[in-house]
């Protein structure tokens, strides 16, 4: 199973097979360890973490917060019976990265399949287009920001 992850608003990717976890940063650090439910704990290298959930998205490790986001891009793949796209549309990121630029302004009009916003995750830009014409209502990314998986970058009426 693999998934994106934020942790401590850096971007990366985990990998569980069996009882084995990979993590692999965005600026390319790989750290793999073993893992136990039981007991919730990490071995790395041969010393053992005490791992606890935390309140929200917090995972405490041997008395240490980390705050952690875990996302499957499947999630936001329409399903079946998804609806038309009317109203207020929500432009989300699809997974975490860095706004390279913001194609739009307030208010103003854009057709569907426009594009609205790129970002770049994993090393690929993403343009994230408009599902709709409309009018611009908001635009919540900011050029270099780091956004998280799910993150509302631009709102469309």
């Amino acid at each position: 199973m693999t998934r994106q992850v934020t942790v401590n608003s850096r971007s990366g990717r985990i990998e569980i097979n069996g009882s084995r976890l990979r993590y692999v940063r965005e600026d390319g650090v790989v750290i793999e360890s073993e893992y136990s439910l039981e007991g919730a704990s990490v071995l790395l290298n041969g010393r053992s973490y005490r791992v606890n959930k935390g309140a929200g998205k917090e995972m405490w490790v041997n008395g240490r917060r980390f705050s952690i986001e875990v996302f499957d891009p499947r999630d936001l793949r329409p399903g079946q019976g998804a609806t038309v796209n009317h109203g207020r549309q929500e432009i989300a990121a699809s997974m975490p990265g860095k706004v390279i630029r913001v194609l739009v302004s307030p208010g103003e009009l854009v057709e569907e399949g426009q594009g609205l916003v790129v970002v770049e995750a994993m090393k690929m830009q993403n343009e994230m287009k408009s599902p709709k014409a409309g009018r611009v209502a908001e635009i919540r990314a900011r050029p270099d920001a780091t956004v998280g998986a799910g993150e509302i970058l631009v709102v469309v009426e």
